[in-house]
C-alpha cells in the first residue's frame, strides 16, 4: 500500500520575518508541567512492569492527571508549608492479565506512587514527596473496543484513535533563546551558583522585529534569602545568566529581561516560595495545559492540541504522532538541501495500522522563496516513508525517557 504524501511549497513569510513573534515555555517546576511529567513517570513505569512481567506493553492512558495546590507561608530565611500538594492520577488502567495459571492482578497502586514520588525526588530540591505532596489514583479498566484493538497481534499496532499529529522545524531564534533560558535557569550548574533559583520558572518571549523581551516568572526558595537585599541579587545574577546566554543565541537582537515583574521590594511583596514552585499555594495544575511535544507553547505555529504526556507509548496516535511529526520536520530540515522552514502534520484513522496515516501533509519553504523542486520533493517522500517504517521504535524511546513530550 503506497502512502499518501503530499509534498507543497508554503506561501507564507517565515515566523522569523513576521514583525511580532510569542513564545512561552512553562519549566519543570510549573504545575501543568508537573502533571505532564508525573503522567509520563506512571505512564513508563507501568511499561516497563509490563514488559517485565508479560512480554508486551498493555492499554493503559493515564493523560489526566489533576494538581490542587496546597498552602505554604514562606519568610526571608525560612518558611514551612501549611497544607500539602494534591496530585490525582486518573486514567485507564490494565489490572489484571489473564494467563495460563490463572488472573495476575497488576500491582497498579504501587506503581502510581512510586512512579510520581521517585520524579518529584529526582527533580525538586526543597519538594518532599512525603511531607509536602499526596500522591492520589483513580484508574479503571480500558474500554473492550480500544482494548481489543490495543491487543491486536498485528506487526505494525493499530492506531487507537482518528487524530492529528503537528511538528515544525527549525525553532526560531526566539524559540531557542526561550526553550534555553529555563533549561539554563533549572540547570545543575545554576542551581550550585544560585540554589535560591526554584524549579518553577516560565518564561513568556515577546520579539517586536529585532527587540526580544522576555518576562520571567522565577520562583525563589525563601529558606536561600535572607533579606530582600539577597533575593534583589539573585534576579541580578539570574538576569545576567540571561543576556550572557542571549548574547550566544541572539546576537543580533535587543534583549531585555524582566524578572518577577509583580515584585514590590519597598512593600517587601516578592516572588518567594518554600518548596521553589507556585503549586504549594494555591496555583493548580492539569495534564495538556501546557508545554506541546517540542517542549513550547508557540500561537504563531501550527499546534496540536492533545495532551500527549501519559498516553501509552505504543498506539496512541495522539502522542505518537506529534513525536513523530517533530522528528520527521527536523530530518527534512536537516537533510534536504534548500529547505528553510517545514510544517508537517499526520492523520491517523482508528483501526489502522499507526505506520500508514490517512496523509502525510509537508509544507515546505525552501530558501529564496522558492517552489519546491521535484527532486526535493522526492527526498522528502523518502525521509517521509523511512521515518514511517521505523514508526515502532519510537516505544522503545519513550518507555526510556530518552523522548520527552513537555
Amino acid at each position: 500500500m503506497t502512502r499518501r504524501i503530499v509534498v507543497e511549497s508554503y506561501p507564507y513569510p517565515r515566523v522569523e520575518d513576521l514583525q511580532v513573534e510569542l513564545v512561552e515555555r512553562k519549566g519543570l517546576g510549573h504545575p501543568d508541567t508537573i502533571c505532564d511529567a508525573a503522567a509520563e513517570a506512571v505512564s513508563r513505569e507501568l511499561s516497563k512492569h509490563y514488559l517485565d512481567r508479560f512480554g508486551k506493553i498493555l492499554h493503559h492512558n493515564v493523560d489526566k492527571v489533576l494538581l490542587v495546590g496546597g498552602q505554604a507561608a514562606p519568610r526571608l530565611g525560612g518558611g514551612e508549608v501549611l497544607q500539602p500538594i494534591y496530585i490525582l492520577v486518573s486514567g485507564r488502567v490494565t489490572t489484571e492479565v489473564r494467563t495460563g495459571g490463572g488472573v495476575e492482578s497488576v500491582p497498579v497502586g504501587p506503581i502510581i506512587l512510586r512512579a510520581v514520588k521517585n520524579y518529584i525526588r529526582e527533580n525538586f530540591r526543597f519538594l518532599d514527596p512525603e511531607e509536602h505532596v499526596i500522591v492520589d489514583y483513580r484508574v479503571g479498566r480500558g474500554s473492550v473496543d480500544l482494548v481489543g484493538i490495543f491487543e491486536a497481534e498485528d506487526k505494525v499496532p493499530l492506531a487507537n484513535d482518528t487524530s492529528i499529529g503537528s511538528g515544525y522545524a527549525p525553532l526560531s531564534t526566539l524559540e531557542r533563546l526561550v526553550l534555553e533560558t529555563e533549561r539554563t535557569l533549572n540547570s545543575r550548574e545554576t542551581k550550585e551558583r544560585l540554589p535560591a533559583v526554584g524549579e518553577d520558572v516560565k518564561v513568556m518571549g515577546v520579539r517586536d522585529g529585532k527587540s526580544i523581551t522576555l518576562t520571567v516568572a522565577m520562583a525563589v526558595v525563601s529558606s536561600q534569602v535572607g533579606s530582600v537585599s539577597d533575593y534583589l541579587a539573585v534576579k541580578e545574577e539570574a538576569e545576567s545568566l540571561i543576556l550572557d546566554l542571549a548574547s550566544r543565541i541572539a546576537p543580533d537582537y535587543d534583549v531585555r529581561v524582566n524578572i518577577n515583574t509583580g515584585d514590590i521590594p519597598e512593600k517587601k511583596i516578592l516572588y518567594l516560595t518554600v518548596t521553589g514552585t507556585s503549586a504549594e499555594h494555591g496555583d493548580d495544575g492539569a495534564t495538556g495545559r501546557g508545554n506541546r511535544v517540542n517542549g513550547l507553547i508557540t500561537p504563531m505555529r501550527p499546534m496540536s492540541m492533545e495532551a500527549a504526556a501519559g498516553k501509552n507509548p505504543v498506539n496512541h496516535v495522539g502522542k505518537i504522532y506529534n513525536v513523530v511529526a517533530n522528528e520527521m520536520a527536523a530530518l527534512i530540515h536537516r537533510e534536504v538541501k534548500g529547505v528553510e522552514e517545514v510544517y508537517v502534520k499526520l492523520v491517523s484513522q482508528i483501526g489502522k495500522p499507526i505506520d500508514r496515516p490517512l496523509i502525510v501533509d509537508v509544507k515546505v519553504r525552501m530558501e529564496g522563496g522558492r517552489d519546491v523542486t521535484a527532486d526535493a520533493k522526492r527526498e522528502i517522500e523518502a525521509i517521509a516513508n523511512s521515518v514511517l517504517d521505523g514508526i515502532t521504535g519510537y516505544t522503545e524511546k519513550l518507555v526510556r525517557g530518552d523522548i520527552t513530550v513537555y
